[in-house]
């Protein structure tokens, strides 16, 4: 297990979250499996163009380094591969930056063919720059903090501009393969007007724990950041009885790496195409406000800044009593839920079923008493507002999406 030391630079006259993130760099070192010796915060008004900190913080890290035997330096920002290089000879030690690290656990964390292709070429989009002079092994991207990780890592041997490029290329090939696959598959799934409902939110906010609770499945859910990546979609049963597709997205985090949007585009899609977008927040992370913030960052990344959104205050079991009244009365409207302990579920499916009804239209369906199987699909798929059987057959008002009002135009009136 490495023995690490954790440094970061708040810039003069920048916002101050140097504490949130370095708590946080200490997480992502441990989901890593690395021992954290010391943390250290620095201030300058800029960072050194050579060495990233400034020549007498450097000499103070060496210290740090000897003194607690450590033999890793994790920097809370993304080091120039000049800078990397600098600081390794200065140091005597091994030199991670922060996207280095998030690298490090996904590519230990995806499980699908496509999620490790993902990780793999963002492993590889960060590499590249950094081969200059004699080159950079592999080994410095997959090699974890102390145990085996897959990637390109495990090959330990030295790659040239040509080969990595290369390998990006074929890469690129499969994700587009893949992304094209997807693509059909999501024709189909719109074949049938189901609307789609993703989860975006912070890592570790709850969204697989709230998917399982919502939907009665078993995702897989952990303590860690970044515990999945890998889509899960289930279907959803809103009040009274109308059928949704709710999908897991991978989690947000300050400063994710360019890469890995990038390498995880096609795959965030579904965020892109969704109706719906239910952001989870960990209401008993203080720091909440900030959270928030970086996930409408990356959504704006996605294009996806203009989507419907509901706010999901999740882990609400965890505050006390002021705690809840202060979210309770804050300028941001939400729906406050335990995935835990069930706490506000019933009140979220009904918000959700309101939201997806918002657009759709208002109209009223006649049917004979033999087109039972059209009242059932009404009732799947759109929201029903009101049921009166008559002599001649049952009359339901409703507000379907366009596509379902295609199928029954025959049976239907707008109101």
């Amino acid at each position: 297990m490495a023995r690490a030391l954790l440094a970061t630079l708040k810039y003069q006259g920048g916002p101050d979250e140097t504490n949130a993130s370095l708590a946080e760099l200490e997480r992502l070192t441990l989901t890593a499996g690395g021992e954290v010796v010391q943390t250290k915060a620095f201030s300058r008004p800029r960072p050194d163009a050579a060495l990233f900190f400034g020549s007498g913080q450097v000499k103070e890290l060496a210290q740090l380094a000897e003194t607690q035997q450590a033999d890793l330096l994790i920097v809370d920002h993304e080091l120039r591969p000049i800078q990397q290089r600098n600081l390794e000879q200065e140091l005597g030690v091994r030199i991670m930056d922060r996207t280095q690290l998030i690298l490090d656990i996904f590519a230990h964390r995806a499980k699908s063919h496509e999620g490790k292709l993902q990780v793999e070429l963002a492993q590889l989009s960060y590499l590249l720059p950094r081969l200059t002079g004699k080159g950079i092994e592999l080994s410095r991207l997959g090699g974890g903090l102390g145990r085996a990780v897959r990637g390109p890592g495990e090959s330990k041997l030295e790659y040239d501009r040509r080969r990595v490029r290369e390998r990006i290329t074929v890469l690129k090939r499969q994700l587009e393969t893949l992304k094209r696959t997807r693509s059909l598959h999501r024709q189909d799934r719109e074949s049938v007007p189901l609307p789609l409902v993703s989860l975006v939110g912070y890592t570790n906010a709850g969204k697989s724990a709230l998917l399982n609770a919502l939907t009665r499945e078993n995702a897989l859910v952990e303590d860690k950041l970044f515990a999945t990546l890998d889509l899960s979609t289930r279907k959803l049963i809103l009040p009274p009885s109308l059928e949704v597709l709710l999908t897991d997205t991978v989690g947000f985090i300050r400063q994710l790496p360019h890469y890995l949007v990038a390498a995880f585009r096609s795959t965030l899609e579904e965020v892109v195409t969704a109706d719906l977008l239910l952001h989870v927040v960990d209401a008993a992370q203080p720091d909440w406000p900030s959270q928030v913030k970086v996930v409408n960052q990356v959504l704006e990344e996605l294009d996806a800044k203009d989507k419907s959104v509901i706010l999901v205050f999740n882990k609400v079991d965890k505050l006390r009593p002021a705690q809840r009244l202060r979210l309770s009365h804050s300028r941001r409207a939400g729906v406050m839920v335990s995935a835990l302990t069930g706490e506000g579920l019933d009140k979220l499916r009904a918000a959700v079923a309101e939201r997806l009804a918002v657009s759709w239209e208002q109209v009223t369906v006649r049917l004979p008493y033999d087109r039972a199987d059209l009242r059932a699909l009404v009732l799947r798929r759109g929201r029903l507002l009101r049921e009166r059987y008559g002599q001649k057959g049952i009359t339901l008002k409703a507000q379907l999406p366009p596509k379902l009002i295609g199928q029954i135009r025959d049976f239907t009136k707008k109101d």
